[in-house]
């Protein structure tokens, strides 16, 4: 049993190298245009939030296909910003913990505009789900940041914030099919609390070890 648990433990890891190569090779190519610039990493991400509250309101007023690729284009933002600040040399603790308070806020400006679109037809079904997910996405990174001020690494999950991100714009962008984004938020619904699950046990096999 004992040899089962170190494999687990590796497979979860190593999607979590995989997400870090994937988010690499995509954002090289930004990353040396702006190097050359004065921007600086906590330019990007305010202009990450901004376009969050810009796809919120695309929601808000129906046009949800644009809602859609401006989510995708917020998304990629998320991931240049640390990489600019990585090659830089600009991270810095401030920039961390800005980083991750407008992730969320962005995350939760996007599923508000959902939720507003809902109601207006008051669909309460959707309604809830998107409360479901609201809740499941803030749990994916709370167990994180919970695990690793103790010490503790994280970084584990089948569903983390850009498969989040990617289904979401998904679920946008293919709106014009009955039920499609209802469906999207069904998926992150449910994959969240499982990599909530997956988060728990792998910081709960972390602790049985220590």
């Amino acid at each position: 049993m004992d040899s089962v648990i170190p494999e687990k433990r590796w497979s979860m890891v190593k999607l979590s190298e995989v997400h870090k190569a994937a988010s690499y090779y995509l954002t090289q190519p930004a990353v040396r245009l702006l190097a050359r610039t004065s921007i600086t990493p906590n330019a990007i991400t305010w202009l990450g939030f901004l376009l969050a509250v810009g796809a919120a309101a695309f929601i808000i007023t129906g046009h949800l296909f644009a809602a859609g690729l401006v989510v995708l284009v917020a998304g990629f933002f998320d991931i240049l910003d640390g990489a600019l600040a990585r090659h830089k040399n600009q991270a810095t603790h401030f920039g961390a913990v800005l980083d991750s308070t407008l992730d969320r806020l962005s995350e939760a400006v996007v599923l508000l505009g959902i939720l507003v679109l809902y109601a207006r037809d008051q669909s309460i079904a959707p309604i809830l789900l998107v409360g479901v997910v609201l809740l499941g996405s803030l749990l994916v990174s709370y167990v994180r940041a919970r695990a690793e001020a103790l010490g503790l690494e994280c970084q584990v999950g089948i569903f983390t914030r850009a498969e989040r991100v990617i289904v979401l714009a998904l679920g946008l962008l293919l709106s014009q099919i009955a039920y499609a984004l209802v469906i999207a938020l069904a998926i992150i619904a449910l994959f969240s609390f499982i990599t909530v699950g997956q988060r728990l046990l792998y910081v709960w096999r972390q602790t049985k070890t220590n």
